[in-house]
C-alpha cells in the first residue's frame, strides 16, 4: 500500500449510524487532498500494520482503547477523537467512568465536540491532560440532518413513502434490558444455577452499584411494557395509517416481531439509517431516544411517550430528547396530540428555550458543515506529523504481532458465554457486508451534494476495507 503523511483511518462500528457520516466525511477530506481509509472498526484494529502513518478518527475514549491507542502512536499516528454518545450524554458522575479513561485520554491529541454542552462535559473531567485542545465542530451525523445533504436520501425516502403509505414512526431504545444477547442487559443470568440475575459487565462499566441497576431496569421495562402496549392501540386508533416500528439495532428482535403480528397495519423494519425513515414519516413516538433530537433538527413532530416517569434515571438518561419532543403522559394525550399533527394543526416543539437547547448540544447546523470544520483541523494535525518520523521496523513488528494476538483472543471471546458482543453473528448484525458498487454509488451521491465536480477514486482491500482518494494518489 502506498504511503503517505495524509491518510485517515476511519473506524465504523455500528453501520446503520455511522457509516453513512464519516463516508460524507471520508469524501470531504479526499477532495482536501488526504486518503481516507473507511471499514469495521473491529477489523481495523487487527490489521493496524498494514497502515501507514496516519489520523485515527477514534468513536470514543475509553479503557478498551488504550492498548489500541498505544499501539497507533508506536506507527506514528495521531489520535483524534469524537465521542459517539455524547450527543444524549450521561451523567458526569457516569460519563467520566464508562466514557472516558484516564490512560487512554493521554494518548490523544484532539478532541471533537458535538457542542458546547459536550465540551464543557470533558472541559469538567478532572483527569483531562493539560493542553488538549477541544474544538467545538458539531458531528457529520449532524451535518446530515442539513437541509443541504437530505437529498442523499431522496430515493429512499420515496421508496419508503411508497412501500408504506403514511406512516408513524415508533423507535425503541431499550437495550439495556432487552439486549441482543442476555449478557449485554444491566443485569445477566449468573454463572451458575440459582445464582439468579447478576451486574453485567456493561452495568459494572458504567459504575452502576446494585440498587441503581435494579431500578433503572425495573423503570426502563416499565417503558417497555407501555410500548408493548401503545402498538396494537395505535394500530386500532389510526387505522389508515402504517405503524412502523423500529427497534434499536442492538436488541432483541423477538418482541417486536411479535408486536408486529397483532395488527395487519403494524410492520416492524430495523434496516438502514434512520434519518430517511424520519423524512419519510408523519411523526415520529419515543421516549429518550436520539431520533428525538434528529427529528426536531428535521423538522419532523416527535412525541415523547412517557405514561412512566422517574425523575432521577430520566434526568440520567433521557433528558433532552424528551425535551424536544411534545410530552405525552397517558395515552389519551399522544392520540389527541398525534390527531393534531396528522390533520396538519401542530407540528414540532417550538419555543426559544428548546432552539437554544438545541444549539448548545449541536453545533454547524448552518455555516460550514462539521465536516469541513474537523477537516480544517485534522490539516493542521498533518502539518506536525510531516516533521515526524515514521515507525521503526521493529514497532511495526511489535504491532504487527500484537494485532494477530488481539484478532485470537477476541475470537476466543466470543466463545465465552459472558462476552456476546464478540459473537459472529453479532458483530455480523452490527456492521453486515458491503459491496464496491454500493460505496461507489455512495460516495458519487454524496460529491453530487456536495458540488465537487472531480470524480473520487474508491477501491476495496482486505475485504472489508475502502479507500477513498482523489484520482491519481
Amino acid at each position: 500500500m502506498k504511503t503517505t503523511p495524509s491518510t485517515l483511518l476511519i473506524p465504523v462500528e455500528l453501520q446503520v449510524r455511522e457509516l453513512e457520516p464519516k463516508l460524507l466525511l471520508a469524501c470531504a477530506a479526499a477532495m482536501r487532498g488526504f486518503t481516507a481509509m473507511i471499514g469495521p472498526r473491529r477489523e481495523m484494529h487487527f490489521h493496524l500494520h498494514t497502515f501507514p502513518k496516519s489520523i485515527y478518527l477514534s468513536k470514543s475514549t475509553t479503557k478498551a482503547s488504550r492498548n489500541v491507542f498505544r499501539n497507533l502512536e508506536k506507527m506514528g499516528s495521531k489520535i483524534a477523537v469524537w465521542d459517539e454518545e455524547a450527543l444524549v450524554a450521561l451523567p458526569p458522575r457516569l460519563y467520566y467512568r464508562h466514557r472516558l479513561s484516564p490512560k487512554s485520554i493521554n494518548y490523544v491529541s484532539h478532541l471533537f465536540a458535538w457542542g458546547e454542552q459536550n465540551a464543557e462535559l470533558w472541559r469538567q473531567y478532572p483527569n483531562l491532560p493539560n493542553g488538549i485542545p477541544i474544538h467545538v465542530t458539531g458531528n457529520p451525523r449532524g451535518d446530515m440532518l442539513r437541509s443541504e445533504l437530505r437529498g442523499y436520501y431522496e430515493d429512499d425516502v420515496r421508496a419508503l413513502r411508497e412501500e408504506y403509505g403514511d406512516f408513524v414512526l415508533v423507535n425503541s431504545n431499550f437495550h439495556l434490558v432487552n439486549a441482543y444477547h442476555a449478557d449485554m442487559n444491566l443485569l445477566m443470568p449468573g454463572p451458575n444455577p440459582g445464582d439468579g440475575l447478576v451486574l453485567s459487565r456493561r452495568s459494572k462499566s458504567l459504575g452502576l452499584d446494585r440498587e441503581y441497576a435494579e431500578g433503572f431496569s425495573a423503570y426502563k421495562k416499565t417503558i417497555l411494557q407501555s410500548f408493548e402496549e401503545l402498538v396494537p392501540a395505535l394500530a386500532r386508533e389510526f387505522p389508515n395509517y402504517t405503524i412502523v416500528l423500529r427497534p434499536h439495532p442492538a436488541e432483541n428482535q423477538e418482541v417486536y416481531r411479535r408486536l408486529g403480528e397483532t395488527s395487519k397495519n403494524v410492520r416492524v423494519i430495523n434496516k438502514g439509517n434512520v434519518v430517511p425513515w424520519l423524512l419519510a414519516a408523519k411523526a415520529l413516538i419515543h421516549n429518550g431516544c436520539t431520533t428525538g433530537i434528529e427529528a426536531y433538527a428535521l423538522d419532523i413532530p416527535a412525541l415523547a411517550y412517557r405514561t412512566s416517569v422517574q425523575e432521577q434515571y430520566d434526568r440520567d438518561f433521557h433528558q433532552l430528547p424528551n425535551a424536544l419532543s411534545h410530552e405525552c403522559f397517558s395515552f389519551e394525550e399522544l392520540r389527541n396530540t398525534l390527531q393534531k399533527i396528522l390533520d396538519g394543526q401542530l407540528g414540532v416543539v417550538n419555543s426559544d428555550d428548546r432552539k437554544a437547547l438545541m444549539n448548545r448540544n449541536l453545533s454547524a447546523q448552518s455555516g460550514p458543515l462539521a465536516c469541513e470544520r474537523i477537516i480544517d483541523v485534522l490539516e493542521k494535525i498533518i502539518q506536525d506529523m510531516s516533521r515526524a518520523p515514521g515507525p521503526t521496523m521493529l514497532d511495526r513488528l511489535k504491532t504487527r504481532v500484537w494485532s494477530h494476538r488481539r484478532r485470537l483472543k477476541k475470537r476466543l471471546r466470543g466463545y465465552r458465554p459472558n462476552m456476546s458482543h464478540n459473537r459472529a453473528d453479532f458483530l455480523k448484525h452490527r456492521y453486515p457486508n458491503i459491496s464496491l458498487a454500493e460505496m461507489r454509488r455512495r460516495v458519487a451521491r454524496f460529491q453530487q451534494l456536495l458540488g465537487h465536480h472531480e470524480e473520487l477514486k474508491v477501491t476495496q482491500f482486505a475485504n472489508q476495507f475502502f479507500r477513498i482518494s482523489r484520482q491519481g494518489k
